[in-house]
């Protein structure tokens, strides 16, 4: 029987099924994540922002990005119904698939604090601590 969870680019018709999802995963939404801001995203970065959608519905996502010299990892959510079938390794190795596909050689990511137990999934898929100083401003 073949999977019935299928990976397929976002579309911005996904994005209040993509908010729920996160909130159920408690995910924190940023300012940036905006509707007009995904929808520039899911434009710029073309086939690098995930679904997993079973049947219908919406049960994973994964926001890559590639800026022409590093990946970066967002928003790399599974709805709580669907973990354990490792949808999120499908998701990672999806994203890492299609930046590796454009050029990208380096990926990375940031875990809030709050969500600090997801560094072991990221560590078991080969990722590594590095102790940065990670500064943002708002402009």
């Amino acid at each position: 029987m073949p999977d019935p969870i299928a990976i397929r680019p976002v579309t911005v018709a996904d994005l209040p099924a993509l908010r729920a999802l996160w909130d159920r995963c408690g995910l924190h939404p940023s300012a940036s994540d905006t509707d007009q801001r995904l929808a520039a995203l899911i434009e710029f970065a073309p086939g690098l922002f995930l679904a997993a959608e079973c049947g219908a519905e919406v049960v994973g996502s994964v926001m890559a990005s590639w800026d022409g010299r590093r990946g970066w990892i967002n928003r790399l959510a599974v709805d709580p119904s669907a973990r354990g079938a490792r949808l999120g390794d499908r998701l990672m190795a999806e994203a890492e698939d299609r930046l590796r596909a454009i050029g990208c050689d380096k990926v990375n990511l940031l875990i809030e604090p709050d969500n600090a137990g997801v560094e072991r999934f990221y560590r078991r898929l080969g990722y590594d601590r590095d102790e940065l100083i990670f500064m943002e401003k708002w402009i």
